[in-house]
């Protein structure tokens, strides 16, 4: 039976949702969003400030995409959501009725309510208005502070630094992201910020925001009771679902919306995908809230799934992330605690440019590898699923690790000096490197 499918949010998740729900379906697909007309890649807003791209270039379908695949873009925002009536109330008195409805709403910028956190000049990254008043707020500045130490914040760093504005970079941590990362990635990647003349100030807060005559930002005061003058406050501590408008619903939300592995939440016809969903049990090892851009498609394709009558639970697989600190790249396969566990243990191998680095963590117990963390060296995120989902052991992912390497030919390969590493702290069980490039096998002598 043909359905009235009403999608809230244009994001990855509810994007790749409607895509899968019309190639499995002739239902009527509606998605109403406040931020943009056309679905964009949201990690691309740091390279439209920078100058490397436009909007235009963000879309990955062409205008005309929506509606040849009878996809009906509505722009506004929803108020509330009268769940026994299957309506949904709009800003300015309009009403959309549905059989089926799939709230993909997103994240948003998260505060911690400091004295003066209001004031203009103050705001996250997260929109593509928020990119629109960054532009604004940046026009002209001194100097920009930016508060918290996760990507976001070293995006937004990499942003003002493109323009040649000074930035104090506050991050509660040790070292940089070391809630996430082990100390010694931390440490290089917090070397590395100062390497691009960040002015980076480590176990310190933010305590108050200063206002000038005018009611903008004129600087902050830190939790070390330093005052440090600027026009401009980025607040990248972090984000959270946004749910607010659900207040008043029957919709079961606590941090964000309740959903099972089926992302149905407690109302009949009703799915939460994205970051704004939260699952009701996660298994082991899983957050409740997943807030990456893989898995936010890995929902939309799920819940196309089950509301087109193939009922399917979500299963992520491995874990996976990526990102980039200025020019060195990082990627993080399985799990890499940022403290040790008992009952594991971690190569870590990291090359004197500082630009380089490779950790490993396999169980002491049986020598099954279960993460793995890589700075500045790509590596293939299909070969390092294949390896842990089959439970490779150290030894063996070792002597095949140059099987992984994706980086382009003539790039300069580390996957020997690893090896060495490991066989330096393992006399008497040394290790040989196989590697491969392509298609083409040829066999390494380790680098000593």
């Amino acid at each position: 039976m043909k359905k009235n499918v009403v999608i809230i949010g244009n994001g990855i998740a509810g994007i790749t949702a409607a895509r899968f729900i019309r190639k499995f379906s002739d239902h009527s697909i509606t998605v109403i969003s406040e931020e943009s007309d056309h679905f964009y890649s949201r990690t691309a807003l740091m390279y439209i400030y920078m100058g490397h791209m436009t909007y235009e270039n963000t879309k990955p379908y062409e205008d005309w995409f929506w509606k040849k695949n009878r996809i009906e873009l509505v722009r506004g925002y929803v108020t509330s959501v009268e769940t026994d009536g299957k309506k949904l109330h709009l800003a300015g008195g309009n009403v959309v009725n549905y059989d089926v409805l799939i709230l993909a709403t997103g994240s948003r910028s998260r505060k911690f309510g400091w004295p003066g956190q209001d004031l203009k000049g103050v705001q996250g990254l997260y929109s593509l208005q928020d990119l629109e008043f960054m532009e604004e707020n940046t026009r002209g500045i001194e100097r920009g502070v930016i508060v918290g130490g996760g990507l976001i914040g070293i995006e937004m760093a990499e942003m003002l630094n493109s323009r040649n504005i000074p930035v104090t970079f506050l991050v509660r941590e040790d070292e940089y992201w070391t809630n996430i990362l082990p100390h010694e990635e931390g440490a290089m990647i917090s070397r590395h910020i100062r390497d691009h003349h960040i002015d980076l100030r480590l176990e310190t807060e933010l305590k108050e925001v200063l206002a000038d005559a005018n009611g903008s930002v004129r600087g902050v005061i830190t939790s070390r009771g330093e005052e440090v003058a600027c026009q401009f406050v980025g607040i990248t501590t972090g984000v959270m679902p946004n749910v607010e408008f659900l207040k008043e619903s029957t919709i079961e939300v606590k941090r964000g919306i309740v959903v099972n592995d089926y992302f149905e939440t407690n109302r009949p016809d009703i799915y939460a995908i994205g970051d704004c969903a939260e699952f009701s049990t996660p298994r082991s090892g899983h957050p409740p809230i997943e807030q990456l851009w893989y898995t936010g498609r890995m929902h939309g394709e799920t819940v196309a799934r089950t509301i087109c009558g193939e009922r399917t639970t979500y299963d992520r697989g491995v874990w996976f992330n990526s990102a980039k600190f200025f020019d060195i790249e990082y990627q993080t396969y399985g799990f890499v605690s940022n403290v040790p566990r008992e009952g594991e243990e971690s190569l870590y191998w990291e090359h004197p440019d500082g630009r380089h680095a490779v950790r490993i963590n396999y169980r002491t117990s049986d020598g099954v590898v279960v993460g793995s963390n890589f700075f500045g060296i790509r590596h293939s995120q299909s070969v390092w699923e294949s390896w842990l989902r089959q439970g490779k052991k150290i030894d063996y992912v070792l002597e095949h690790l140059g099987a992984a390497n994706f980086d382009p030919e003539f790039y300069k390969q580390f996957e020997g000096r690893v090896v060495a590493e490991y066989n330096k702290r393992h006399p008497g069980k040394e290790l040989t490197l196989k590697q491969k490039r392509g298609v083409r096998w040829r066999k390494e002598e380790v680098e000593t």
